[in-house]
């Protein structure tokens, strides 16, 4: 009886801080959809330039990528629960912070500080993703993102309706940040206090991604291309390129968040049915219409529509890229590692490569760039069915588990 005691209490321990874990992700992309909404807003108030906002924006790119490798360090040496419930406060109380910059240079030294927090603590959520899913039994990964993406989505509804009802925009997101930082505290009570063994030693700094990583991180990276740029640059395109208004700019990021949720939250049954490979590829023609879509918009519902259907197309390639990368080689940690690298700064660097593009040619150019990167998911799926060594290679293979990142 004792021994069947201890069994109930772990069970619920896990399912606990899988719905605590849940939320975290869903935290975290409320920050993002609360933010990517007011971009416009703060393009207006500092009289930021396309191609002064497109340098502004790659500084997160620059913060994230010098900090992530510290998020380990931070786990290893407070523990799993510590580090989540730190950085997740961090990251929260950082999107009140933006746009407050009385400046271009202040602006761009609260975006290092806001990429930091964003990169740190999504490395510790998803560990700690990883930590739940493994004592659950089951794959969590992409029903985990698929909640960060829920989260965004309900970021994005609150921005357009503080929009529609005039609330000043600093005001609005110092609201948000305060409502979402108690959120956080709260909930990270129930996750799991991982913590390292003993003897186990310090995690390196740096690691290269493995050769298995860099194709299977080259198709995530247009998806991750793709979706970067439209959630900085959806509002900015419908308002300038369309005549919209400012609430119906911000919806067409909603209408992205809203399908790329969905998709998620069912891609596992699609591809239960029709494998990774067929699943990308029909998923990258979907993405190539929808970026068609936005490139010949010169109306707002047209433009919503396309970046909608953007949504839905690249909205299950990470999750399968990040699966693949598990059945690449020996070291499916490292692979992994490595294929979140080379998406994740891509993610980051991509408002500023559409800000380049836009201010020397057109934001129409700038997305027909994205239509052209969302080809190769068509053309590169079988990429995806690779397994690892010693196991069977199948260009149709359907994942045991199915991990993801945004």
């Amino acid at each position: 009886m004792p021994q069947q005691h201890s069994v109930t209490l772990h069970r619920d321990r896990v399912r606990r801080a899988r719905r605590a874990v849940g939320v975290v992700f869903a935290l975290h992309g409320c920050v993002v959809g609360s933010f990517a909404t007011r971009v416009p807003w703060l393009k207006d108030h500092l009289d930021l330039s396309t191609g002064e906002l497109g340098l502004a924006l790659a500084f997160p790119a620059i913060g994230a990528s010098v900090s992530m490798p510290l998020a380990s360090r931070l786990m290893y040496r407070h523990g799993a629960r510590a580090a989540v419930r730190g950085l997740l406060a961090l990251w929260t109380v950082s999107l009140a912070l933006p746009l407050l910059a009385p400046g271009m240079l202040t602006l761009c030294v609260v975006l290092t500080g806001y990429g930091a927090a964003s990169g740190m603590s999504d490395v510790a959520m998803n560990a700690q993703g990883v930590d739940v899913e493994r004592e659950f039994g089951k794959s969590i990964m992409s029903g985990l993102h698929g909640r960060w993406s829920v989260g965004s989505l309900l970021g994005s509804l609150g921005s357009v309706a503080a929009i529609g009802f005039g609330l000043d925009a600093r005001i609005h997101l110092a609201l948000a940040s305060a409502v979402l930082t108690v959120t956080g505290v709260l909930v990270c009570r129930g996750l799991l206090d991982v913590r390292p063994e003993p003897e186990a030693a310090p995690p390196p700094r740096f690691a290269l991604p493995p050769r298995s990583a860099l194709l299977i991180g080259a198709v995530g990276m247009c998806a991750i291309l793709a979706e970067g740029a439209s959630m900085d640059w959806s509002g900015v395109y419908l308002r300038d390129l369309t005549g919209s208004s400012a609430a119906v700019a911000a919806a067409s990021y909603t209408a992205l968040a809203c399908t790329m949720a969905v998709a998620r939250l069912a891609g596992d049954v699609v591809v239960r049915r029709y494998g990774t490979v067929r699943t990308v590829r029909g998923s990258g023609v979907l993405a190539v219409a929808g970026g068609l879509l936005v490139v010949t918009a010169f109306t707002p519902a047209q433009g919503i529509a396309g970046f909608a259907l953007l949504g839905i197309g690249i909205a299950v390639v990470m999750p399968l890229a990040f699966a693949a990368a598990g059945r690449s080689g020996p070291n499916p940690s490292q692979a992994i590692a490595g294929v979140a690298t080379i998406t994740y700064t891509t993610g980051l660097i991509a408002p500023t490569l559409i800000g380049a593009v836009g201010e020397v040619a057109t934001l129409r150019a700038s997305f027909g760039m994205i239509s052209a990167a969302a080809c190769v998911l068509v053309c590169a799926a079988g990429v995806l069915g690779v397994r690892r060594p010693g196991g069977p290679v199948t260009a149709d293979s359907r994942p045991a588990t199915a991990a993801a990142d945004r």
